[in-house]
């Protein structure tokens, strides 16, 4: 016999056995989250639990795919100030607590997914016992938004498995399956069906009638000691600089999450609860928090939910894509595709050179086996969705066609034309460029209508972002395919119209540019990489530049050089170019595929190359940390502004998500167009109005950025 109750946000089911099922299916959400919906019809059957001797336990299970995938990130950024922010904490701990201390078992049933909140919410549960499913995830991964934990995440974990794991898990956001977790301490049993998983956890329920948590029980010891062992004091004294050696004093979150940790395994769970509370309300307010958020979350959601997408245009899935071009980027595609669940054809010169493109796959899978990510079948089945091939007959079938071939027009023309010839006449042609114009390069297609730019970087396996070029004569249904094939195989996708450069190409090139031009004015270069690193950038601008190749920035710039002048218009000089035309142009030091670049490079180590001081001697007075910083710095945002107010990016959130996922611009900052808004209008106006005194002409401000300082704007996009 069984009574039900419905809460809307969730139902209770309670047995015979006085053991209520609690599922939560929060209406008209795809996923579970904590918000007011579900916390407050949540308080009062915790009321109920604490006060009614008929219901003798909880299990806590979802009607959805997954389980709670985190807190309402909406209802976080509405809180204004920090007291707001604590409140909020401490009356969802409240709830925990008194479910966790009511003297009744509560389990949670973990049939998918539980992210930061959902997790946290799971342990406050006396059991977790999870489906045993790869695709489960179990994570708190606040701090990748500027956050921490706020719902005892960071106080509930180390005394389940100790403070050294828990602040690896912490302080990286990372995600865990099921047996990770049952193997570290986190999930108490695992089962292989969701029937087994409800009938498990009452079973757990009806065998600890007065479960309490290990923390609440006489005698408990945090696992490997606390804050106060020595063990834990040698991990404690070398985790902030180990953290900031990464970080670089850029994530306020990080250091937060090391004070809880610290601080609150000296205490009783209480008072370290609050003090989890206090450092989460820092977070909140923030200023690198709301950029995070604002970027990373609303933004980027914004882009996956298709707003760059032409309306009303009915979604497609490639079901055989083409490639052209086996090297490092065609095989990259390749591999990216295939594991989509796509049949690919790799087509190049030689039949060894496509193998050879198809042996990357392996090389990679192979990887993931061995660290057990994968199986030979898994491998098996992608490698066979793979034909290499010579012949572009092969090619017949394929709706969506990428040329991935070297950076020639003349090639590239050859191989849209051979293409063509042989594909049907709604496939779509795409290619690869970073550089060269779309509605140039559709001038050897019949169908420019169906040619479009989709710009992938590299390693393509690991890098998100891909930037669709729309040429003048796209049509939106070519676009509204590329965007579509973009979200199939799991990236994200930027809309961008066709100028030279597009936005990631021109953009990048000003940061790396910038540290060139610093080096040739007798800026040292130890100074330049350092303050790209202090920055936020993932990698200093010299070490991009090897990594890019100085070739290639010379080859582009020489064929945009090339390019301008036939169109009668002048190639501005930049100081920097100067730079690559000396180390590279005379000196033949290629980059790091040499050996040889702005560093030398034996094996995994590298060292600024010594011939650099004796070309470019540095002077005698050296510039502040900080006006290098803001130099690399303020040359991207503003580069970006113009292409904003050029209509080169469409929307705010492509230009933002495109700058971080794209070049790696600092993500604390939000994105290059967010850098602008957090500092404010006039105050980026007026310094880089004394960058431009200083250091040149580019440096002044874009003229949408003046217009924003004069009338209080800001860069957003409308709703």
């Amino acid at each position: 016999m069984t009574t039900s109750v419905n809460a809307q946000a969730f139902t209770l089911d309670i047995d015979a056995d006085g053991i209520g099922l609690v599922t939560i299916d929060m209406p008209g959400r795809a996923m579970n989250v904590l918000n007011p919906t579900l916390t407050a019809p949540f308080a009062e059957l915790v009321q109920r639990l604490e006060t009614d001797a008929a219901l003798k336990g909880l299990v806590i299970t979802s009607g959805k795919s997954t389980f709670i995938v985190g807190a309402d990130i909406d209802q976080l950024t509405q809180i204004t100030s920090a007291d707001e922010a604590y409140a909020l904490c401490e009356s969802l701990k409240g709830m925990l607590r008194r479910m966790e201390k009511c003297g009744k078992p509560v389990v949670a049933a973990l049939n998918g997914t539980a992210l930061g909140g959902g997790l946290e919410l799971a342990l406050a549960c006396h059991a977790r016992i999870a489906l045993n499913d790869p695709k489960l995830k179990l994570g708190l991964p606040e701090v990748k938004l500027g956050l921490l934990p706020g719902g005892g995440g960071t106080q509930r974990v180390p005394r389940l498995i100790g403070i050294q794991k828990s602040l690896e898990l912490i302080t990286q956001g990372k995600e865990l399956t099921a047996a990770k977790a049952k193997d570290m301490g986190l999930v108490t049993d695992l089962t292989s069906s969701r029937d087994e998983l409800i009938a498990k956890a009452k079973a757990w329920c009806l065998a600890n009638p007065k479960a309490a948590a290990p923390w609440d029980t006489k005698g408990f010891r945090i696992p490997g000691g606390d804050s106060k062992s020595p063990a834990v004091v040698q991990v404690l004294a070398i985790a902030p600089s180990m953290a900031n050696a990464k970080a670089h004093g850029n994530y306020p979150a990080l250091t937060h999450i090391m004070s809880c940790l610290f601080e609150g395994c000296l205490l009783d769970f209480d008072a370290a609860s609050q003090v989890e509370s206090r450092y989460f309300a820092a977070c909140v307010v923030s200023q690198v928090s709301k950029n995070m958020i604002g970027t990373l979350w609303h933004q980027l959601n914004a882009i996956k939910k298709g707003q760059s997408r032409p309306k009303g245009i009915a979604e497609t899935q490639v079901k055989k894509v083409g490639i052209l071009g086996a090297g490092m980027m065609g095989a990259g595609i390749a591999y990216v595709s295939a594991k989509a669940g796509i049949d690919v054809v790799l087509l190049d010169t030689t039949q060894e050179n496509a193998d050879k493109g198809k042996a990357y796959s392996q090389s990679i899978l192979d990887k993931a086996i061995s660290r057990g990510r994968s199986t030979t079948e898994k491998r098996d089945a992608l490698l066979a969705r793979i034909q290499t091939t010579t012949s572009y007959e092969d090619l017949k079938g394929c709706d969506l066609v990428i040329e991935a071939v070297f950076e020639d027009r003349d090639i590239k023309a050859a191989c849209t034309q051979k293409t063509e010839a042989v594909i049907a006449a709604d496939a779509v042609f795409a290619s690869n460029t970073s550089t060269l114009p779309i509605t140039g390069l559709a001038k050897a297609s019949v169908r420019p209508a169906n040619f479009i730019g989709l710009h992938f970087f590299s390693p393509v396996d690991k890098m998100p972002l891909v930037e669709i070029i729309v040429g003048a004569q796209t049509s939106d249904e070519t676009l509204a395919r590329g965007f579509d094939y973009v979200l199939q195989i799991g990236k994200t996708p930027i809309v961008v119209n066709d100028k030279r450069g597009f936005y990631t190409s021109r953009v990048f090139a000003t940061y790396v540019m910038e540290g060139l031009a610093m080096v040739a004015e007798g800026v040292h270069p130890r100074s330049v990489e350092v303050a790209g690193l202090k920055a936020g950038m993932p990698m200093p601008p010299l070490a991009l530049q090897d990594e890019v190749s100085l070739s290639l920035s010379l080859h582009i710039s020489a064929q945009t050089r090339k390019d301008l002048a036939a169109e009668g218009i002048a190639y501005p000089a930049h100081p920097g170019e100067a730079v690559l035309q000396e180390v590279c142009g005379v000196r033949g030091r290629v980059g790091k595929k040499s050996g040889q670049g702005l560093y030398d490079y034996q094996g995994k180590e590298k060292t600024l190359w010594p011939g650099l001081l004796e070309i470019y001697p540095p002077k005698a007075e050296q510039p502040s940390q900080q006006e290098i910083i803001d130099r690399l710095m303020f040359i991207q945002a503003n580069e970006a502004a113009r292409c904003y107010e050029e209509k080169v990016v469409r929307s705010v959130s492509d230009t933002n998500i495109g700058s971080i996922f794209g070049w790696g611009f600092a993500p604390h900052q939000g994105g290059a167009l967010q850098f602008i808004n957090a500092m404010g209008a006039q105050a980026f106006v007026a310094r880089s109005r004394e960058l431009a005194q200083r250091h040149g002409a580019r440096f002044e401000p874009a003229a949408i950025v003046v217009k924003m300082a004069q009338e209080g704007g800001r860069f957003e996009d409308v709703a």
